[in-house]
């Protein structure tokens, strides 16, 4: 007997075109995931997103952020139909939420942990809050275990493919990260308009 998860399980994402599938930009806070919606946006990959965040000096750019992903952990799967052959930003957190009836594509960000606080604190100190009583090096931990924790659920999901690019490095050299993303999407970006979008003077905090 065939055995019903078989059935609902979508068979590999290697080899699907990225038009029936979602291209999920995910990473810690403050690694890029906002630049790289915006860079997929300017390659041809439209974005879902609802605009209810608005710009800030934070992210001068736009938050790209569609609320209803939030609620991926309540069981809110009903929008992702509409998430097909686009580019949406799912926390970390939220990952494992995502139902394995769909194929993924996931553009992980990396980013220089120092320069990840940095940013985290800065930008609560532009809305006037704490950053909490746990120092740099206990939340570099927690961080640390949460990304393992992450890495070894994506390696087990037969629905879904990964490549990772550091932030960092991108901003340093970007055509070979924005080629090697147009590999990953199977050709469907254009990566000279992708290009004219990277901005580095978004890195204001360094490792």
């Amino acid at each position: 007997m065939t055995d019903v998860m078989d059935i609902e399980r979508p068979p590999s994402v290697r080899g699907a075109s990225v038009k029936d599938e979602i291209v999920v930009v995910s990473g810690l806070p403050r690694s890029g995931t906002s630049m790289m919606m915006s860079i997929l946006e300017a390659g041809g990959i439209p974005p879902l997103t609802d605009s209810i965040r608005a710009a800030d000096e934070d992210n001068p750019r736009g938050y790209y952020e569609f609320e209803r992903v939030k609620k991926l952990r309540e069981g809110d799967v009903a929008w992702l139909p509409e998430a097909r052959g686009k580019a949406v930003k799912v926390i970390t957190a939220l990952l494992t939420f995502l139902p394995a009836a769909y194929n993924y594509r996931v553009i992980f960000m990396r980013r220089a942990m120092p320069e990840v606080l940095a940013s985290q604190r800065q930008m609560l100190a532009r809305r006037g809050q704490d950053s909490g009583k746990s120092g740099d090096e206990e939340i570099a931990r927690l961080f640390g275990k949460h990304l393992r924790q992450i890495d070894a659920w994506l390696a087990a999901q037969p629905n879904v493919e990964r490549i990772d690019v550091d932030y960092n490095a991108l901003l340093d050299d970007p055509l070979p990260h924005l080629e090697a993303i147009n590999r990953f999407l199977g050709g469907a970006v254009e990566v000279e308009k992708m290009v004219r979008v990277v901005d580095r003077s978004l890195r204001r905090q360094r490792a």
